[in-house]
């Protein structure tokens, strides 16, 4: 049969059309179904809410190999919106899953499909972006693997058993309820981890003057992390064996890949080994040449690829992950046999540590940087608290001396150089491939100062938070060179959605690549990255509550058209508000004397509160006080209001009352509108000056919880009505406490006090 030369010519064409389509499909659909679904769990001796994916907590683990295309449905069985992001892979900006940044949050009992091409590999994460449901179970493992024939595979490393590790924390109380607290600087948490640093405490251990000197710089206690967790778990569990991987018994000389990622909302993690030394291979899903250390500190949100050996038979050896404050623990046993464990981490020294912080902090809440260079995490402004290094504190001992010669000493803060404990920093990290951007490329450079308010819970970014910025505009094809200085005194996180940065960290060509930066008090780093992919990308600290407080940015490269938001304008509005969300506080005291108490409506720069002070009699009377103010500033010391006076109080014919400057009130009924400031002086005692439409001026001095010892608290105030008051309260729980005060109107009085 003899076939038209154009009828071979199309046969031709089909047959190669065929065989390019078996190519392209041969990249496998790899599909994932994720019910989202609340639960019951009691990780901590109580039932508590918390949102499982397919029934279990973490959330499944998602597998692929690069050349793979992911399809994942999230059926949402909540009651509320959710959503999921991926945390450090590579995909289009709308399927990164921010809620009014990349997508429309998925609607209670919704049904959404996330697709995207696996283009990369590594050890990743996802979690819920979402308000706060990180915390309470929306967490797991994204694992991308090599392909077999790939060139950049090491014998030894990436043939290793590997076995996927997410480590997380739990807490009973609402993390909702953690937030609004962190908010109103409630010390419940500091309380239960023993860490209140009171007068008596310092005192017992020859720490008065570093007390004075810290709060005459208004700061409050020290501390490293700012929740206390009630469990930190591994995969879901508090410990956990591992006797087997891939149906293999494991025994002395094996080696096994752990694949860690840090699923925790606000906790760093110490990794140690009892079986010897754990060698890091890969960070935030990439390659780095092996480093071979006793300990490494995993920050919120970063992943870590360490080998482990087995030594003996009949020994499990554990692997452990301790909270950075230092007051829980997740064990990893790994072999068969006999428990060996790793001896447990000292309790900080926290006065060590408010020593250092008055050694930083100027008057006007800046940091000083004493003459050092710090960056890439060489120099940990915490190793002065940790025993292990430092030595064991001694109450009482004189400190001069030595505190004098440390100040001369160019590696006080370096780890490494003080003690025989080889611990991982960003200096040792070292890419095996040349990780250089094109050298043609126009570079944008941007500075980012971290600022942050512990007393008010306000973290931001050159003093802004996300709902006073407009996003950063970036050119497609830029290399984005950006400068991190931290200027606040708590460790942040630095998390970049959909790009990995080079971290300039002197290894040149071969800088190591990363998605998450942990920046130090101090510290000032430098990052940069080829904008190659257009899209709105968010850009923010990992921290869950430092994130959901403002500490924010978006970088919009190019002017992408995302089709899941038609309305970018008002999508980013709601994104903005979510990052200045308000919190409520109250308390009130029922006593024998009265009855008192506040109540405040507050978001980072704007406070509605009111007090009231009601008698049980008409000689007592009552009064109500409302200010509406905002806060100024970088430290926000200083607070300009209005307010209004409702006040009444039964006088004699010939009775009345004279303030400190000869003005007289004589009504029983006062109603008067003012305005005034409010300002912090040092020693955190607030100074209030007050002028009402009538004339009358009023100043006072007040200052609230005073740390007598670690549930005792003080208080006083007085002012120019010639009114004072003192009190002590005993902290029961986060909620009650019994407080007794003597009030000048009221006299004494002893009560309950709630607080909310």
């Amino acid at each position: 049969m003899n076939i038209p030369i154009n009828s071979k010519m199309r046969l031709l064409q089909a047959v190669f059309i065929l065989l390019c389509s078996q190519s392209v499909f041969a990249q496998k659909v790899v599909r994932y179904e994720l019910y989202v679904k609340d639960t019951l769990v009691n990780y901590a001796g109580k039932e508590k809410r918390a949102i499982a994916v397919n029934g279990q907590i973490p959330m499944p683990t998602l597998t692929f190999t690069e050349g793979d295309t992911a399809e994942i449905v999230v059926h949402n069985q909540l009651k509320e919106s959710t959503s999921l992001h991926w945390h450090g892979v590579f995909l289009p900006n709308k399927e990164d899953g921010v809620p009014w940044l990349t997508q429309k949050p998925i609607e209670a009992g919704a049904t959404y499909t996330y697709r995207f091409p696996i283009i990369q590999h590594g050890t990743h994460w996802y979690h819920s972006h979402s308000g706060l449901q990180e915390q309470i179970g929306m967490y797991g493992s994204f694992v991308m693997k090599k392909r077999d024939d790939d060139k950049t595979f090491r014998k030894g490393i990436d043939d290793l058993p590997t076995v996927p590790i997410i480590l997380s924390e739990w807490t009973n109380l609402n993390p909702d309820n953690i937030n609004r607290m962190l908010h109103n600087a409630n010390d419940w948490a500091a309380i239960k981890k023993n860490a209140t640093q009171s007068y008596a405490e310092a005192i017992r251990e020859g720490n008065f003057k570093t007390k004075l000197t810290n709060e005459w710089k208004r700061m409050l206690a020290m501390d490293v992390s700012d929740v206390y967790y009630d469990k930190i778990l591994i995969n879901g569990n508090h410990t956990t064996d591992l006797k087997t991987v891939d149906g293999k018994t494991l025994k002395a000389g094996d080696k096994v890949r752990l694949r860690v990622s840090n699923g925790g909302a606000s906790s760093y993690f110490w990794l140690r080994y009892a079986g010897g030394k754990i060698t890091v291979v890969a960070n935030d899903g990439n390659d780095v040449e092996p480093v071979e250390v006793d300990r490494l500190i995993i920050a919120v949100s970063e992943t870590y690829d360490i080998v482990v050996t087995i030594p003996d038979d009949g020994v499990a050896y554990e692997f452990l992950a301790t909270t950075e404050d230092r007051t829980q623990s997740a064990s990893y046993f790994v072999g068969n046999g006999i428990k060996q464990l790793i001896s447990p981490l000292p309790r900080l020294k926290y006065f060590e540590g408010m020593k250092m912080m008055n050694d930083m902090m100027k008057m006007n809440g800046d940091l000083d940087d004493m003459g050092m260079k710090m960056s890439l995490n060489q120099m940990d402004m915490n190793v002065v608290m940790y025993p292990e290094i430092t030595g064991e504190a001694k109450p009482k001992e004189d400190h001069s001396q030595h505190n004098m010669n440390m100040d001369n000493e160019p590696n006080r803060y370096n780890a490494n150089a003080l003690g025989e404990i080889k611990t991982l920093n960003y200096a040792m990290l070292q890419s095996p491939y040349n990780t250089e951007l094109p050298k043609d490329a126009p570079v944008k450079e941007l500075k980012f100062t971290l600022t942050g308010n512990m007393n008010r819970y306000v973290w931001s970014m050159d003093n802004k938070i996300l709902s006073e910025t407009d996003k950063i505009p970036v050119k497609k094809g830029e290399i984005l060179r950006i400068t991190i200085y931290n200027n606040s005194m708590m460790r942040h996180p630095m998390h970049l959605h959909g790009f990995d940065f080079r971290v300039i960290n002197g290894k040149g060509e071969k800088s190591p690549l990363k998605n998450v930066l942990d920046i130090m008090p101090m510290e000032t780093d430098t990052i940069e990255f080829l904008a190659n992919e257009e899209g709105d990308w968010f850009f923010h600290c990992h921290i869950l509550y430092h994130m959901m407080s403002g500490m924010n940015r978006v970088f919009a490269v190019d002017d992408y058209q995302n089709p899941y938001l038609p309305n970018k304008k008002q999508a980013y509005n709601k994104l903005q508000r979510e990052s200045n969300m308000p919190h409520f506080m109250a308390q009130n005291d029922f006593a024998t004397n009265g009855n008192d108490g506040e109540a405040m409506f507050q978001n980072a720069r704007w406070s509605l509160g009111t007090e009231w002070r009601l008698g049980y009699n008409d000689m007592h009377g009552y009064e109500v006080e409302t200010h509406l103010g905002r806060y100024i500033g970088k430290m926000q010391w200083l607070m300009p209001f209005i307010g209004f006076d409702w006040r009444y109080r039964k006088m004699g014919m010939d009775e009345h009352e004279t303030n400190l400057f000869g003005q007289k009130n004589e009504k029983d009924t006062r109603r008067a509108f003012s305005l005034g400031f409010m300002y912090t002086l040092p020693m955190l005692v607030n100074f209030q000056a007050e002028v009402y439409h009538d004339g009358i001026v009023r100043l006072s001095l007040m200052r609230e919880d005073i740390p007598i010892s670690k549930r005792l608290r003080a208080g006083f105030m007085v002012n120019t009505d010639m009114e004072y008051m003192g009190e002590l309260k005993y902290i029961i729980n986060k909620n009650i406490g019994i407080r007794t005060h003597y009030d000048s109107d009221m006299g004494f009085g002893v009560g309950l006090a709630l607080t909310y």
